[in-house]
């Protein structure tokens, strides 16, 4: 196993961002126990369509964007409610046995997977703390409806999460941020990096990405100056994510990056 940008394991990619292709059932268990801190995920929702013969299309045929260019199909989006809620229990299960207490996890969803998401967060072990919203002020519109502009992110914590009464108010469970467009977007599902860093922003620590597509949380971290763990099964997305994190400017740190950034803590076992 090697990082796909830098081609070393240990990686040695100086912004601290590894990306591995290889499917995350096979990756997560090899994980030491404790290495990695928040878990910023957005798995495919296989719920494109009213109809099973709706999500049993192709990705590019259940979510094209009418501004962006075409773009690469993406696997995994065809299961069933049941399916998809045992599937994510599995992976889950797997992060958070690579958890330290008090780490925080996050899953993408949208308003039809959402009572299955918080099923499967807690199936998998982790303690269901709540909901975000991200809302997209440039949402779609229809007449006589509301409008389809907000998705969701379930989160849970492994195990309690004891109160600083010193760290101040936690940042707000709504978020406002419109999707990329146009030629800025280079996945079909691609969430803006500044939800990413907003998320990330609630837990200093390694990030852990297990579907990264074009690699939008590496992104962000770059800019916290975190570390990150990426996880994409597609080779064609892999290199779209090794493409835009190349061309990511690292931040400027005058002292040490934000959170626990680029300290030595062994990933594997």
């Amino acid at each position: 196993m090697t990082c796909y940008r830098c081609h070393h394991w240990p990686c040695d990619c100086r912004d601290g961002v590894a990306l591995l292709h290889a499917d995350c059932r096979d990756v997560l268990p090899e994980l030491e126990p404790g290495s990695v801190d928040l878990v910023l995920v957005d798995p495919p929702y296989s719920s494109g369509g009213a109809m099973r013969s709706d999500r049993m299309q192709n990705t590019a045929a259940k979510y094209r964007i009418s501004d962006a260019p075409d773009l690469p199909d993406f696997s995994g989006d065809n299961r069933d409610q049941r399916a998809w809620t045992s599937w994510v229990a599995d992976w889950a299960g797997m992060c958070f046995k690579a958890m330290p207490p008090g780490s925080l996890c996050f899953i993408f969803s949208d308003w039809r997977q959402l009572p299955s998401a918080t099923d499967a967060i807690q199936w998998a072990g982790w303690t269901w703390r709540g909901i975000v919203t991200w809302h997209k002020p440039s949402g779609r519109r229809l007449q006589n409806r509301f409008a389809s502009d907000s998705e969701f992110l379930v989160w849970g914590s492994s195990g309690p999460m004891p109160f600083d009464l010193n760290s101040g108010a936690g940042p707000s469970s709504v978020f406002s941020c419109d999707a990329p467009r146009g030629d800025g977007r280079q996945h079909i599902a691609q969430k803006p990096p500044e939800l990413a860093g907003h998320i990330a922003g609630i837990m200093p620590g390694t990030i852990l990405d297990p579907f990264a597509g074009s690699g939008t949380t590496g992104v962000a971290a770059k800019r916290l100056g975190r570390r990150c763990i990426l996880i994409e099964i597609e080779e064609k997305y892999c290199r779209i994510a090794a493409n835009r994190l190349a061309n990511e400017p690292m931040p400027l740190f005058t002292d040490e990056p934000e959170g626990d950034g680029f300290k030595e803590r062994a990933l594997f076992e």
